[in-house]
This record gives C-alpha cells, sequence and structure tokens, in this order.
C-alpha cells in the first residue's frame, strides 16, 4: 500500500472486485474451525470435530521418531510417495480386498485424504461437469468441486427407520450427459451409512452403463460395526473407472500427520498426480514410513479398534437418547446423528452454537454439508472418538436437557 493510499482513504485500491476467488465466494471458515474455537472459549467437551483425544499405537509412533532420527523422510521423499508405503498400500489392498495394484504406478501418496480428494477433483473435473455427491457430504467436496469449475449435484441421503438411506432411483435420475464423476463416500460422513453390496453394485452398473468415472473416499473403510466395507473398484467394470481414496489418520489415530493415498489405473494416478504436485508435491516424509508399518500391523489391531469404536458408539448412542435426541445410530464412521426436534428445537445452527453454555458440549450442525439447507436444519452430528470417560461426562451433561435444566 502506498503511502497516499494509506493517509487518504478517498484513494481507489489497485482492485475493483472481492479479494476471493469467486469460486470460493459461498465458503467461509469451516464449521470445524468455528466449533473448535467455541469449545476452547467456554471449556466444553469438543465433540464437533473428527480427532481422537489420544494417539494411536505406541509402536507407530516410534516408528516415526526411528525414521526422524535415521534421516528416512526429512529431505523431500519421492513424489509418488516412499516406496516402502506404496508397498504397504498395495499389500494392504491385495490382503483385505483381493485388489491388485502396481506400487510404482498405481499408488500414490498424498497429503491426507482431503489433498487426494481436490488433486483427483482439479484433476478430472473442467467447467461445467457436473459432479455427484451423496447429501449431506463433507464440506471439501463442495470447494473442491467449485475450485475445478465444475457444478455439483447432491442426491440426498434421507433418515428412515434409524438410519440414512440412498434412494438408487433419484441417483440415476441425477445423471445427465454433462455427469462427468460420481463423488462417493462409504462408509459416509456424516451419517455413519454404510453402503450395501447390492446399493454399490447398482452404482457400479449405472458408472458402466453412462461411461462416469468414480472418485471414492473411503477413509473410515475399517471402522464398520453393521455391514462390511466393499470398495467400489472390486465391482464389474469398475477398476478401471475408479480413483480409491483413503487414509492413514481415522485408522490409526494420527490425524495430524495427514498420510493419504490414491490407487487406480496407472492412467488415472498420472492424472490425479498432475494435479497433486501443485499443491504440495511431496509432504509428511518420515511419517510416511511409519505409515508403512502401521499398514502391516496384525488383523487384531484392526479388530480391536472396531470393537472400541463400536462400544463407544453405543455409550453415546445411548446417552443421547436419555437426553431426548432421535439417533440414527452409524454403522460405520465415528460420528452419530441426531434429530433436534424432539427436543422442541429446529435450527441445528442456533443450538450448536448455544449448546456450549447450556450444556458444556461441542457438536455440528450437519446443515453446513446440505446444498439443501432446510433438509439438514434440525440435524446435528456428534464424534465419539473419545475416551469413554470423556463421552461419559458428556451424555450426563447433556441429560440436563431431557429434564429441561438446560
Amino acid at each position: 500500500m502506498s503511502d497516499m493510499t494509506a493517509t487518504n482513504p478517498a484513494v481507489t485500491p489497485p482492485h475493483r472486485r472481492p479479494l476471493l476467488n469467486r469460486r470460493l465466494a459461498e465458503f467461509g471458515t469451516t464449521i470445524f474451525a468455528e466449533m473448535s474455537a467455541l469449545a476452547v472459549r467456554t471449556g466444553a467437551i469438543n465433540l464437533g470435530q473428527g480427532f481422537p483425544d489420544t494417539d494411536g499405537p505406541e509402536e507407530v509412533r516410534e516408528a516415526a521418531v526411528r525414521a526422524l532420527r535415521d534421516g528416512r523422510g526429512n529431505q523431500y521423499p519421492p513424489g509418488p510417495g516412499v516406496p516402502e508405503l506404496r508397498t504397504a498400500i498395495a499389500d494392504h489392498q491385495l490382503k483385505r480386498y483381493g485388489l491388485t495394484y502396481d506400487p510404482d504406478t498405481e499408488v500414490l501418496v498424498t497429503a491426507g485424504a482431503t489433498e487426494a480428494i481436490a488433486a483427483s477433483l482439479l484433476a478430472l473435473v473442467e467447467p461445467g461437469d457436473e459432479v455427484i455427491a451423496l447429501e449431506p457430504y463433507y464440506d471439501s467436496y463442495a470447494a473442491s468441486i467449485a475450485l475445478a469449475g465444475g457444478t455439483r449435484v447432491p442426491v440426498t441421503l434421507r433418515p428412515r427407520d434409524g438410519a440414512y438411506h440412498l434412494d438408487l432411483d433419484e441417483l440415476r435420475d441425477a445423471v445427465t450427459p454433462r455427469t462427468r464423476l460420481i463423488l462417493l463416500n462409504t462408509p459416509h460422513n456424516p451419517t455413519g451409512t454404510v453402503l450395501t453390496r447390492d446399493e454399490l453394485a447398482t452404482v457400479a452398473a449405472l458408472a458402466v452403463e453412462r461411461n462416469l468415472l468414480v472418485v471414492t473416499d473411503e477413509v473410515y473403510e475399517h471402522l464398520v460395526f453393521d455391514g462390511e466395507h466393499l470398495p467400489l473398484a472390486s465391482f464389474p467394470g469398475m477398476r478401471e473407472r475408479t480413483v480409491t481414496i483413503s487414509s492413514s489418520g481415522k485408522t490409526f489415530s494420527f490425524t495430524g500427520w495427514k498420510v493419504g493415498w490414491v490407487t487406480a489405473t496407472p492412467e488415472l494416478v498420472t492424472t490425479v498426480r498432475a494435479a497433486k504436485q501443485f499443491l504440495t508435491y511431496v509432504s509428511a516424509g518420515p511419517f510416511q514410513y511409519a505409515v508403512a508399518e502401521a499398514l502391516r500391523l496384525p488383523d487384531s489391531y484392526f479388530a480391536d479398534l472396531r470393537d472400541d469404536l463400536r462400544t463407544k458408539r453405543d455409550v453415546l448412542s445411548a446417552g443421547l437418547a436419555a437426553a431426548g435426541f432421535e439417533v440414527y445410530r452409524p454403522a460405520g464412521t465415528y460420528f452419530v446423528t441426531t434429530d433436534i426436534r424432539p427436543l422442541g428445537e429446529s435450527d441445528g445452527f442456533a443450538f450448536c452454537r448455544s449448546l456450549p453454555e447450556r450444556c458444556g458440549v461441542v457438536a455440528v450442525p450437519n446443515a453446513v454439508f446440505y446444498d439443501h439447507r432446510d433438509q439438514g436444519a434440525p440435524f446435528v452430528r456428534f464424534a465419539f472418538c473419545k475416551r469413554t470417560e470423556v463421552l461419559t461426562d458428556a451424555a450426563n451433561r447433556l441429560k440436563t436437557l431431557a429434564s429441561g435444566a438446560a
């Protein structure tokens, strides 16, 4: 700023339009930042943002320390990711799902799943392309589609009989000649829905029939309590058209490390990498070696993680029901969605902003995950990836809602 501009407010600054790219104009500070700041300010229990309150396995953390001390990853790692991690990812896909990927050409390591989603959409979507996404959706989906110049087309999951369901006819009707890809998330955040084999088979058949690409966000693949996780890439005709995304944060409780990955055909990986290289280029060097070791943990680790979170789901769900919420018990993820209307409330934003003062608990309004804000208005999400004593404390605090004491 020149001295003249600084002293004379009448001088027009050297820009004529809003500073923020218009593609991002609808996106402000994320709700997670707002609600976490509210938790800090009020001292409330933060069940809004989805991060554990304990670290993951000690042996995995020590693997990162060892990599740091040994000088592995302290400088730029290879662009696609360190070979040890890419091999571990390929081995994981083969062992868990029978999917064969070449670690040299069909695996790409990213700065968490968020970068993988952004890079995939930036690489595959052009202005005018339509992207179908299940609504409610993780907030970075909308921003990434917007940055790519695409048009998002929401297909809404709706609550019924204690769970959320996908209307397959609505999904089919959403496809137009402008549809480029389907952005699929299962296990689904925030609803906890795990798509069934029949539902995924229908999605796969639709993608093949209409020659669509599919980007699948499968970061909660190991957090399934009811049913099973089935990668869409394992269905007929889907391996060559599916970009599969996962990450280490949710599975190993080291969300701050931001180590994610893409598995796909060489052509798709090359395409995604073309965008990814201009985002972070590389990241998390020493942590990549640690995650390679984490992926080789025994099956008992994954079973214990699932069983522990299933118990925590049930603790929080019971507490929320006792407080007067209608609870949609999730089949997967570590989030539970509730309806606040039985409490005489209907505005999730107002409810969540007042809840810390009323009860000392922070949650997130689901409306932020909707294009159709009215459809998400009465729903609120709580995270249960916390210590059991914290969840019990939160449940006791929330019970004051039922008595009207709050």
